[in-house]
Formats: C-alpha cells, sequence, structure tokens
C-alpha cells in the first residue's frame, strides 16, 4: 500500500507517524499524482496544531502533511481536460502531498516545464506563490523600495527576487546568519531583532514605500511605522485583523492555475530561483518539518520520493 507521513491528532511532532493509506481515488476535476518532490512550509506544522484558513473546516484525521507537491499524473479523474497520464505537472493538493499519491484539482496544476525539475516545481505552489501574490498586490513602481521581513526564508527568498525582477530595490530582514544569503538575492541585508526600524532607516535613509511582512507580531507593527502610506503593507504572517488593524492587509492569495503558470515562467526566464538547501527522502520527512518548523532554515527545503525504478525527484 502507499506510504504516507500523517498527524494522528492535533498537537505536536509526538501526534505525527508514518501510516500505509489506500491509493487515493480522483474525482471530478481532479488528478491522481504519483508524487515525485512535496515542499515543506511553516503552515504544515501550524495545520497539524489545528490551524485552518478563514472558511475552512479542520483537517479530517488522520491526516496528511503537505501543501504543495510535483510529480507525474497516474489517472485523471472525471471532466479534465487538458490533462492526460504521465504529464508531469506541480500544484496545491487536497488532502496532503507528503505521500506517495496525491489528489491534486485541475484548478490549482500546472504543467511543468521541461527545464524545471520536479524538486524545484514542488516550491513554487505556495512559496513562490505566495510571494508573487503580495509583490503584485503591493503594485510598486520600478525604483521604489520594499522592506520583507522574514527574508531568509523560503517565501522571503522568492518575493526578494520577484521584486528586484520588476525594478523594485529590497531590503531583507533577516537573522545575521542569513546574512550572506539575503545579500545574494540582491537584497540589502538587515539584522533582525529589536530596533529593527533604526536599522532600516540607516539601511534605506530614503525611506521604504511597501512592506512584504512574514514575521507578525512586534516585528510587524514596527515595520508599519516605517511607512507614509500604509496601504502599502502586506502581510503573510500575521491575521487579517492584525493587519487592518495597522492600515494594512493580508495577502489576498488567487490560487489557481494561472499564477503557477506564472512563477513557472520566472523560473524559465531565470528570474526566480527557488533555492532549495534541503532534501529528504519521504521516510525522514519528520526530519524535514522539524528543519523548517525551528524557523532556521535558508530557502527551500523538499521532501523528495523515491520512484518505482528506485530514483529520486530532481536526481
Amino acid at each position: 500500500m502507499p506510504k504516507a507521513y500523517v498527524f494522528t491528532r492535533f498537537g505536536g511532532p509526538e501526534t505525527e507517524a508514518f501510516v500505509d493509506v489506500d491509493r487515493p481515488r480522483p474525482g471530478p476535476g481532479q488528478l491522481l499524482v504519483a508524487v515525485r518532490a512535496a515542499g515543506v512550509n511553516p503552515v504544515d506544522s501550524k495545520q497539524r496544531s489545528g490551524y485552518a484558513r478563514v472558511g475552512e473546516a479542520a483537517r479530517e484525521l488522520p491526516a496528511v502533511f503537505g501543501n504543495e507537491v510535483a510529480g507525474v499524473v497516474a489517472e485523471v479523474g472525471a471532466d479534465v481536460t487538458g490533462f492526460a497520464v504521465g504529464d508531469e505537472v506541480f500544484g496545491n493538493p487536497v488532502g496532503g502531498g507528503y505521500a506517495e499519491f496525491a489528489l491534486l484539482p485541475v484548478t490549482v496544476t500546472a504543467a511543468k516545464p521541461a527545464g524545471i525539475s520536479f524538486t524545484d516545481a514542488a516550491t513554487l505552489p505556495v512559496a513562490a506563490a505566495t510571494a508573487y501574490d503580495g509583490v503584485g498586490q503591493l503594485a510598486l513602481p520600478e525604483g521604489a523600495t520594499l522592506l520583507v521581513t522574514g527574508a531568509g526564508g523560503g517565501v522571503g527568498a522568492a518575493i526578494l527576487q520577484i521584486a528586484r525582477s520588476r525594478g523594485v530595490r529590497v531590503v531583507g530582514v533577516a537573522s545575521d546568519g542569513k546574512k550572506d544569503f539575503v545579500e545574494s538575492l540582491g537584497a540589502v541585508h538587515v539584522p533582525s531583532g529589536p530596533g529593527l526600524a533604526e536599522r532600516v532607516r540607516a539601511a534605506a535613509p530614503e525611506g521604504v514605500d511597501g512592506v512584504y511582512d512574514l514575521v507578525g507580531g512586534e516585528v510587524l507593527a514596527e515595520a508599519a511605522t516605517l511607512l507614509t502610506d500604509r496601504t502599502k503593507l502586506v502581510t503573510a504572517g500575521a491575521t487579517a485583523e492584525a493587519a487592518a488593524a495597522l492600515g494594512g492587509a493580508r495577502v489576498a492569495r488567487a490560487r489557481n492555475a494561472a499564477v503557477l503558470e506564472a512563477v513557472a515562467d520566472l523560473v524559465v526566464r531565470g528570474d526566480l530561483t527557488p533555492h532549495v538547501t534541503g532534501t529528504f527522502p519521504l521516510d525522514r520527512a519528520g526530519e524535514a518539518l522539524r528543519r523548517v518548523e525551528e524557523g532556521h532554515a535558508r530557502g527551500k527545503t523538499v521532501i523528495v520520493v523515491a520512484t518505482a525504478a528506485g530514483t529520486e525527484a530532481g536526481a
């Protein structure tokens, strides 16, 4: 039977387990995909703790981890056009992605370009798409300056690159240990920690025109003080209510195939590099999740899944 990494109840790492699952069957508008790679994101452990998006029901238990995958179409559901068995795709699964098989709605699935590995493609549906949506929402003009908090992770790295591809100057807030990484992406690095606003003013004396926050809390509140126009503040690290109280907004996620195609095109053109800095086989999914949950990982962490021939995604 296919293997999957799940949480059996809401709580901490002690709830996690590998289990045998039935092979999923695609419903109307869905694809069954043999997973070759699954991206790991902070939201994965939040869902294990009981988090659900506004308007979204809590996950049924046991629940498979994961919100972004890349793989090969193994079966096509009813009413599906444009995809066939054997196609290489990536997207947002329903029912999790740390598994040998996953179900992908065609509305959030795109064809994987031949020049992108499965490992890189698996980083695009959550991290890169979140970055793309927020940068578009800010709509800063060429030559403007964007401040990014939490700039050293997967979403942050994508924001820095996408903004720079649009001619926007970027200032990235991250720990000292991620300074070289942030600067390698063309950003001005500002160390995280108390006194953030003062350090940003020193690094960008002309001021900042927009803030893309990935941290929330006091960091978001302090970053907001740097803006004269609070409508140019978006966050993926705080609630919509917290953002609105500061005059900003939560990132409005499009969650559609068009965005997936757009971020893949950025990779093909060389404007976006996924920067996968850690890969783990499926049987070490728990280690991959800890790496991201602890908050110290640079770039993206990906779980690779062995094929029937024994090779791994992206190999």
